[in-house]
């Protein structure tokens, strides 16, 4: 049986759509949400907010979006406390996708501006 981070691979799928679809509703609310909060709604899979599974279903998620033309989804997943941005992953996948991550202040206002935008017109 195939395998992903020691998870079956239909589980693996299936969390990674249950945690999209909640990333959809609160970007077409315009919301973020924390790492952790994101974490605690999930059923299919447990991830540990910290969590190198967790880090690489989030970006499978926004390198599918993004190809679709969405944006980088996980954009809204955010720390709870201190910068209230995205951590260095997010960062370094957008850089790898072709971002500006110079100022990754400004790289993340325009992404999470871009993929409200997308959602809020859905």
């Amino acid at each position: 049986m195939a395998e992903k981070y020691g998870y079956p691979l239909s589980d693996w799928n299936d969390a990674k759509e249950e945690m999209r679809q909640i990333l959809i509703e609160k970007a077409k609310a315009g919301k973020t949400i924390a790492y952790s909060e994101l974490t605690a709604r999930l059923h299919t899979i447990t991830f540990a907010p910290r969590s190198s599974a967790f880090a690489a279903i989030l970006g499978e998620i926004s390198t599918e979006e993004n190809s679709a033309g969405r944006g980088m989804l996980t954009v809204i997943v955010v720390h709870k406390q201190g910068d209230m941005q995205p951590g260095p992953g997010f960062f370094e996948l957008a850089e790898t996708l072709g971002r500006d991550t110079s100022d990754i202040e400004k790289c993340w206002i325009n992404e999470i501006n871009w993929v409200f935008s997308i959602w809020k017109a859905q």
